[in-house]
């Protein structure tokens, strides 16, 4: 079975404070290495995938193709265009993937602590159940909120929190973004489009520590759970 991973990487990381290229999300320096590196480590150690897509702006493929030869990583790494959106460049990195591919997993560059356990266990359920996200049970709880005035209390139990990756068969996906573009549909995730087809989008539990680089503080708290990981149990 063929898996393909998408790491759309072409995001500006507005919310980090800097928009200039060094100060991007997937380029930010986490423990010694930019938090892309630690994201592709990860998926490199996932038996099940057999290659892995990037997508970026233009400006910064010398820079990341010079990073990854740095690395030598046994996965085979491609590099897409990256476009205005998330969804524009999965979808870019989807055009580049082989027919002969079973599932694609795509996967924030920024949420560098997944596991390759839970990597390849998402893609063991989706080659049975054909679209599977790892999600987590919210804890808090949740408001539906318009114009800073509560209208609903939603059912904690019925809301899960979304992570990637999330893995769907590659003609699935492709259809979804194939209907995505004819009805100009925009989806917050892969999982949105899927729905949109009327397709269902299985859940398995993700983990807490699959944090996404989101702000300043997310880089103190992702660099604790990796020194985690390395000291002595």
């Amino acid at each position: 079975m063929k898996v393909a991973a998408i790491l759309p990487a072409a995001g500006l990381g507005t919310r980090m404070g800097k928009t200039e290229t060094p100060a991007r999300k997937q380029m930010i320096e986490l423990a010694g290495s930019p938090v892309l590196v630690h994201t592709l480590r990860r998926f490199d150690a996932a038996s099940s995938v057999t290659e892995i897509l990037i997508a970026v702006r233009p400006e910064d493929r010398p820079s990341l193709e010079a990073m990854v030869a740095e690395e030598s990583f046994s996965t085979a790494i491609r590099f897409a265009d990256g476009g205005k959106s998330r969804q524009e460049s999965v979808e870019n990195a989807l055009g580049l993937v082989g027919a002969d591919v079973d599932l694609v997993a795509v996967h924030d560059a920024v949420r560098p602590l997944v596991t390759a356990e839970l990597i390849d266990q998402a893609v063991d359920q989706a080659s049975r159940d054909g679209a599977v996200i790892l999600g987590i049970p919210a804890v808090d709880t949740v408001k539906r909120v318009d114009q800073k005035i509560v209208h609903a209390t939603l059912p904690r139990e019925m809301i899960m929190l979304a992570q990637t990756p999330q893995v769907f068969r590659a003609d699935l996906l492709r259809r979804a973004y194939d209907q995505a573009r004819a009805d100009g549909f925009v989806g917050t995730d892969e999982a949105s489009l899927v729905e949109h087809l009327g397709e269902d989008v299985h859940v398995m539990l993700g983990s807490p520590r699959n944090l996404k680089i989101t702000r300043p503080e997310d880089l103190a708290l992702a660099e604790f759970y990796l020194r985690s990981e390395s000291a002595p149990q």
